[in-house]
C-alpha cells in the first residue's frame, strides 16, 4: 500500500542540512524548500531573517503558493502574528504548524485566530529545546548577583581598589525559587541544586516534584517568597501572569533577593522592580525580557546600577536550529503515526 504523501513546507530560513533532516524522517513525506524565499540568518537560529529583505511580487506569489500546499509548516509564515492569520485562513489542508520559539502563545494570541479554528490547527512550541541555555543564563544572573559583579565591574572602570573589601555571598546553602516548574524551571533547579541551593516553585497544578522542597500555584507565591534568597522567573506571558511580580509580591521577598527574569517580561511591573532595587527589597536583577521590547530608551532599567540587561538573547545558541530541527522530526514521526503531538500551543491560555 502506497504511503499517503505528507507535504512539509519551510516557512522560516534554515540550513540545508536540516532540511535533509526533515526529509529523512519518512519516505511519504516531501519537503518544500525554496531559500531563494527566505531571508537570510544573520546570526544562527535567526527565525526571522534580514529586517531588509523583500520578496519580488513573484517571488512573494511562490512562497505563500508553497505554504499553501503544505499540512504542515515548519515555523510561522513571515515569523510573524499576521502570517499565521493569512495561512490559517488561505490553505484548509493545513493540519499542523511547529513553532521556533517556545513562547509561542504570545503569536498565537496575536494573530486573532478564534477557538474554533485553533481547536482544528495544531500549533506546538519549542518548548524544552531551549532549557539548557535559559538555565545556565538564569545561573549567571544567580552568580552575578550573589558574587556583586555589577559592582566589581563599576570598580574597575574606575580603577578603584575600595580600602575596605566587602565579602560577596555564597550560593551554596542558599535558596531559590522558582516561578513556572515547566522544563526550563526544572533544569533550572537542577543546575541549582548542583551549586549547593535548594529550590521551591510553583506550578499550574500543584504536585509533588523530586529535588523540589515545596511546589504551589502562583497564589501561594508570597508565602514561598519570605525563605528565598534568589527568584528566578520562567512564566510565559499570558492574562494570568500579567504583572504578578507586582509591589506587594516584591514587598515579600528578603531584603537583598537576587531577581533573574527569563520567562516574559509582561509578568514583571517594571516600575514595582525598579522601587524593590532601590529599597533594598532586590540586590541585583539579570533581566533578558521586558514588557515592551525592544527595551525603550528612556527606560531606567538600561542605567540602573544593579541591573543587566540582555536583549532577549539568554536562548541562543550556536546549536539551537539542529535542537529544533531534531524536536520537529521527532514531532513529525508522532504525526505520520497518528500519535498525540506534545508541547501543543493552549488555544485559551496561550502557553
Amino acid at each position: 500500500m502506497t504511503p499517503v504523501e505528507t507535504i512539509v513546507a519551510i516557512a522560516v530560513p534554515l540550513e540545508a542540512e536540516q532540511v535533509e533532516r526533515i526529509r529523512a524522517v519518512d519516505p511519504s513525506v516531501t519537503v518544500l524548500y525554496e531559500p531563494g524565499l527566505l531571508p537570510p540568518e544573520r546570526y544562527p537560529a535567526d527565525h526571522g531573517g534580514d529586517p531588509g529583505f523583500r520578496r519580488t511580487a513573484a517571488q512573494e506569489e511562490r512562497y505563500w503558493e508553497i505554504l499553501n500546499q503544505a499540512q504542515v509548516l515548519y515555523g510561522f509564515p513571515n515569523e510573524n502574528p499576521a502570517g499565521l492569520a493569512r495561512i490559517a485562513a488561505s490553505n484548509p489542508r493545513l493540519q499542523w504548524i511547529h513553532a521556533m520559539t517556545a513562547g509561542a502563545g504570545g503569536t498565537v494570541k496575536a494573530s486573532g485566530l478564534d477557538t474554533e479554528c485553533l481547536s482544528k490547527l495544531k500549533i506546538t512550541s519549542s518548548a524544552g529545546v531551549h532549557a539548557l541555555p535559559l538555565a545556565e543564563f538564569a545561573a549567571l544572573g544567580i552568580l552575578n548577583g550573589f558574587k556583586r559583579s555589577a559592582e566589581l565591574a563599576q570598580d574597575q572602570a574606575a580603577k578603584l581598589w575600595p580600602e575596605v573589601r566587602r565579602p560577596t555571598r555564597l550560593v551554596n546553602g542558599s535558596h531559590l525559587v522558582i516561578t513556572g516548574l515547566g522544563e526550563i524551571g526544572l533544569e533550572t533547579a537542577r543546575i541549582a541544586r548542583a551549586l549547593g541551593m535548594t529550590v521551591s516553585g510553583t506550578k499550574r497544578t500543584v504536585e509533588p516534584l523530586a529535588g523540589i522542597e515545596e511546589v504551589t500555584d502562583n497564589e501561594g507565591l508570597a508565602g514561598l517568597l519570605a525563605g528565598a534568597d534568589a527568584v528566578v522567573n520562567t512564566l510565559p506571558g499570558t492574562p494570568y501572569t500579567e504583572k504578578l511580580f507586582n509591589r506587594a509580591i516584591f514587598a515579600a521577598m528578603n531584603p537583598g533577593t537576587v531577581f533573574v527574569n527569563v520567562g516574559r517580561g509582561t509578568v514583571v511591573d517594571e516600575a514595582a522592580l525598579l522601587e524593590a532595587l532601590d529599597n533594598g527589597q532586590v540586590s541585583y536583577a539579570c533581566l533578558d525580557v521586558f514588557a515592551v521590547e525592544p527595551l525603550p530608551q528612556a527606560s531606567p532599567l538600561w542605567n540602573h546600577p544593579r541591573v543587566m540587561v540582555s536583549p532577549h538573547t539568554s536562548a541562543l545558541s550556536a546549536a539551537e536550529n539542529r535542537l529544533i530541527a531534531e524536536r520537529f522530526c521527532s514531532n513529525l514521526r508522532t504525526f505520520l503515526d497518528g500519535g498525540d503531538l506534545p508541547h501543543l500551543v493552549d488555544p485559551v491560555h496561550f502557553y
